[in-house]
């Protein structure tokens, strides 16, 4: 963990499980709720930060949490020299007090919908899809978030679960493991009709 304080503000970071997220806890809250992941420049394109971030050339993921900005480096890009660029560009920011979204406010702008899936819930699996939700948002949630990810509830068909990867949880080396031995055994203990985790 490292830290970098300028402009009477504080900002540490934090190494995350994928090597090529790092995560930034500028000290203060970043979204009021939920999170929200940018993986292109256009999708980023609704927030000055993210297009900001993505600007410096050498960004390839931004994900928004509660109290942290996750930034994912393109591959071969040394963190030593991407590190104090995106510190300067959180703390130009934060600082300026300026808006998160174009707009001001998360409000301001269309979450683009998820992708279409053909695995969407059976209206009888109702009690089992609101267990399942509801294990995702208070123990799963949390724990990812600490490194720097987020993983959101794709749904559930014929006793499978799809969950979707953001931030620092997607592409990281050891999701697969995360995913298999950590979320399903989770599910499958507390939801004995779950038979399967995947990814979407």
């Amino acid at each position: 963990m490292s830290s970098y304080i300028a402009r009477a503000m504080y900002i540490e970071t934090e190494a995350t499980p994928n090597p090529a997220t790092l995560k930034f806890l500028p000290g203060r809250q970043v979204m009021p709720a939920g999170t929200r992941e940018f993986t292109s420049p256009e999708a980023a394109e609704v927030s000055p930060l993210a297009e900001a971030l993505f600007g410096l050339g050498d960004v390839t993921g931004v994900l928004f949490g509660e109290h942290f900005v996750a930034v994912t480096a393109a591959p071969g890009v040394e963190w030593g020299d991407l590190k104090p660029q995106v510190v300067s560009v959180l703390l130009d920011h934060f600082v300026s007090q300026a808006p998160l979204f174009a707009g001001g406010d998360a409000s301001g702008f269309a979450v683009p919908p998820e992708e279409e899936h053909d695995y969407g819930d059976d209206p009888a699996d109702a009690d089992i899809v609101a267990q399942i939700k509801d294990l995702i948002e208070t123990r799963v949630r949390p724990a990812v978030a600490n490194d720097g990810g987020d993983i959101v509830y794709r749904g559930f068909r014929e006793g499978v679960v799809y969950l979707g990867m953001q931030g620092a949880c997607s592409g990281c080396p050891s999701s697969t493991a995360t995913l298999k031995h950590g979320i399903e055994s989770l599910l499958k203990h507390y939801v004995p009709e779950v038979t399967e985790v995947r990814a979407a």
